[in-house]
C-alpha cells in the first residue's frame, strides 16, 4: 500500500515538472496568459497611422513597398478601397481596421488606395476616422501619368478580349483635347488637392516625386521617413539597379530582394508627338497652379 502511494506522489511529481516546462516554453513562444503579461498582446491590427492617396500610376506601388523597409512600417498588402467604395464604407471602421496588418505599439501602418486622391467624398472620410492621420501623394508628369493610365487599361481590355479605342480617338475630339477623357480628369493635380486642404493642413500633405524616386529612390525616401516620424532606417544598400528591369529593386535587412512585378515598367501605348505636344500645353496652367500649392517645382513636359 505504501509503496502504491509513494508511486502515485512520484508521478504527480513528475507530470507537474513537466508542466511547468511546457508553460516556459509557451511563455518564451508568446503564449503567456492575459494575466502573466502587463501589455496581454501587443501585436494587433490598428487603423493606418498615413495613407499614400495617389496618384494613380503614379508610383504608389513602389513607394509603399520601398516605405515596407523599414522595421518601423507595417503595410496593408493590397489596396483597401474603403473611402471611395460605398460597399466598403458601409461596412464600418471595424472591417476596415481587419485589412490592417498586425503591428506593435509604435509602429506606423500605411494603407495605399490611389483611387482616394480624385474621390470627391474622401477627404472628409478619412479625416473622421483620424484628423491627425499623415497623407503621401505621389506624383509624376500628368502627361506621362495619363499615358500609362491609358496603357494600364488597354492591356486589361486585351487580356479580356475586349476592344479599345487608341488613346488618341480618346484623347482628342475635332482636333481639340477633350476635358471628359476620365484619365485627363485624374491627371489635374491641383483641382484634386485643392478638395484635401480644404480638409487637412498643408503640412499633413508629404509629396513625393515619382519621377525621382524611381531614378534615385534613396533621397525622396529619406524624406518621406522624416514626414513620418521614423528614425532613418533605410539606406542607399537596400537599393540595386537592376539592368535587365531598367528600374531600383529593393534589398532587405535580411537579404532578401525584390524588385516590382512586370507591370511596372510596361511600354506605353503609341500617341503621336502632335498630340502629346498639345496635352503638355493643355497642362501648362494646371500644373503651375499645382506648383503653387505645393511649393515644389517639377520638370514637367
Amino acid at each position: 500500500m505504501l509503496w502504491t502511494v509513494l508511486l502515485a506522489l512520484l508521478v504527480l511529481l513528475l507530470l507537474q515538472t513537466q508542466l511547468c516546462v511546457c508553460l516556459r516554453v509557451l511563455r518564451v513562444a508568446g503564449y503567456s496568459s492575459p494575466s502573466s503579461s502587463p501589455s496581454r498582446n501587443a501585436t494587433k491590427q490598428r487603423l493606418p497611422g498615413a495613407i499614400i492617396i495617389g496618384v494613380r500610376k503614379g508610383g504608389t506601388r513602389a513607394l509603399l513597398e520601398m516605405l515596407n523597409l523599414h522595421p518601423d512600417v507595417e503595410v496593408a498588402k493590397a489596396e483597401v478601397h474603403y473611402f471611395n467604395v460605398e460597399e466598403h464604407y458601409r461596412r464600418g471602421l471595424a472591417w476596415y481596421r481587419a485589412q490592417m496588418p498586425f503591428t506593435l505599439p509604435g509602429q506606423v501602418t500605411v494603407e495605399k488606395t490611389p483611387g482616394y486622391f480624385a474621390s470627391p467624398q474622401v477627404p472628409q472620410r478619412v479625416w473622421e476616422m483620424n484628423p491627425a492621420v499623415r497623407l503621401l501623394l505621389i506624383v509624376r508628369d500628368p502627361a506621362e501619368r495619363l499615358v500609362s493610365d491609358y496603357t494600364q487599361v488597354l492591356h486589361n481590355r486585351v487580356t479580356r478580349h475586349k476592344p479599345y479605342k487608341s488613346l488618341e480617338e480618346l484623347l482628342l475630339h475635332q482636333g481639340h483635347i477633350d476635358p471628359a477623357y476620365k484619365a485627363l480628369q485624374r491627371s489635374l493635380y491641383h483641382q484634386h488637392l485643392d478638395r484635401w486642404l480644404d480638409v487637412f493642413p498643408r503640412e499633413q500633405v508629404h509629396v513625393v516625386d515619382g519621377e525621382a524616386l524611381i531614378r534615385d529612390p534613396f533621397p525622396e525616401l529619406r524624406r518621406a521617413e522624416r514626414f513620418l516620424d521614423l528614425l532613418p532606417r533605410i539606406t542607399p544598400s537596400n537599393f540595386y539597379f537592376n539592368t535587365t528591369k531598367g528600374f531600383y529593386c529593393l534589398l532587405s535587412a535580411g537579404g532578401h530582394d525584390k524588385c516590382l512585378d512586370e507591370s511596372k515598367g510596361r511600354p506605353h501605348a503609341p500617341l503621336s508627338s502632335r498630340a502629346f505636344k498639345k496635352l503638355c500645353r493643355y497642362f501648362k496652367e494646371p500644373n503651375r497652379l499645382f506648383f503653387e500649392m505645393v511649393g515644389r517645382f517639377f520638370s514637367w513636359c
